[in-house]
């Protein structure tokens, strides 16, 4: 019987050593606190463009808000930890076939995702989108720095100015250039008007034109300025070239973040004070410490708010270096004149 046992023994081990040997290893995935991705983060996307990340933690859920490149700061559709990753998605509906009458016949929502990583106190990661033809997945890297919260509001009665800049002299583009060079320039000057005529042919190539920026950066400053927007049309105001302050035929429209000196997608006028289109109206705008005071046709419509981070198509990432005004030239016609910088002397 004790022989029994021990080839019983015997083969009981050798299939225990077996069955370990055939067992694929498996390392544990480390964790993430949520707690190292909370906050906001200023991204500099792969290429060039810029965003903004927000993640949030809620009563019993994660929520997450995006700027990616251009367009608006939009809320996400999830965000939860896997592992060591963050995982933000997003959702984006599309057309796939159409009636007679454009009208769509066939939709899809398509899902998108950031991937996030905490490394070396930034995040660092992916932005994935399905290809369109369910073929593979476009994705592009970036990086992110922690944004700090916005300090105090400043006493605005107590600022100190210092000598006003003229920045457009009336005849020429002196003092002036394109963000990109190798965009078409549909900037004029004449009798001191500063028009952007972005044409377009038809039937002909689309022309890409290029945003008009002073050669000189600025810190914190009051800009003043007058601007004409035909029916229709749109431009920007960049500050520093990271916050737009919109330029838009919006008379007669319902309050929006959207609207003509709201600080694009982000602060939202308190009341509408445009003017109809075609006709010259003013801008009073002071950028200081990352809060903004919009007066629009002497009217305040945003009173010294704070800039949570940058707007779509900010030309860097880093709010606290200095930069340029530079106007929005790709959407349409649109005038300027008398664009007076006086900065804030600290």
């Amino acid at each position: 019987m004790k022989t029994i046992f021990t080839y019983f023994g015997i083969v009981l081990v050798s299939l225990s050593i077996i069955s370990c040997n055939v067992k694929p290893k498996v390392e544990p995935v480390q964790k993430s606190d949520i707690n190292e991705f909370l906050g906001q983060w200023t991204i500099d996307i792969s290429g060039g463009s810029v965003g903004w990340l927000e993640v949030r933690q809620e009563k019993d859920y994660l929520d997450a808000d995006l700027l990616w490149g251009g367009g608006s700061v939009n809320p996400m559709a999830n965000a939860y930890l896997a592992g060591d990753k963050l995982i933000v998605t997003k959702v984006d509906k599309v057309v796939r076939t159409k009636d007679a009458n454009n009208e769509p016949l066939k939709t899809q929502l398509i899902t998108g995702w950031l991937a996030v990583q905490k490394k070396d106190g930034k995040i660092v990661g992916f932005m994935c989108n399905p290809k369109r033809n369910g073929s593979g997945i476009d994705s592009t890297a970036f990086t992110g720095t922690k944004l700090p919260a916005p300090p105090a509001a400043p006493d605005l009665t107590k600022l100190k100015f210092g000598t006003p800049i003229n920045l457009f002299n009336g005849k020429d583009l002196t003092g002036w250039k394109l963000t990109n060079e190798k965009q078409k320039n549909g900037f004029s000057a004449k009798d001191g008007i500063l028009t952007n005529d972005p044409a377009q042919t038809e039937g002909e190539h689309h022309v890409s034109y290029g945003n008009l920026r002073t050669d000189q950066e600025f810190e914190d400053f009051n800009l003043k300025l007058e601007v004409n927007v035909p029916a229709g049309s749109n431009s920007g105001v960049y500050l520093r070239g990271m916050y737009e302050v919109q330029v838009l035929d919006s008379y007669g429209k319902e309050l929006d973040p959207h609207n003509m000196g709201a600080i694009y997608s982000r602060i939202k006028p308190t009341v509408s004070a445009e003017k109809p289109a075609g006709t010259w109206q003013t801008m009073d705008i002071t950028l200081c410490d990352r809060h903004a005071t919009v007066i629009l046709n002497g009217v305040k419509i945003i009173d010294n708010q704070p800039i949570y981070g940058p707007t779509g198509g900010a030309l860097k990432s880093d709010v606290f270096t200095p930069g340029p005004i530079y106007l929005q030239g790709d959407h349409g016609k649109v005038y300027y004149r008398n664009l007076v910088l006086t900065p804030i002397i600290k």
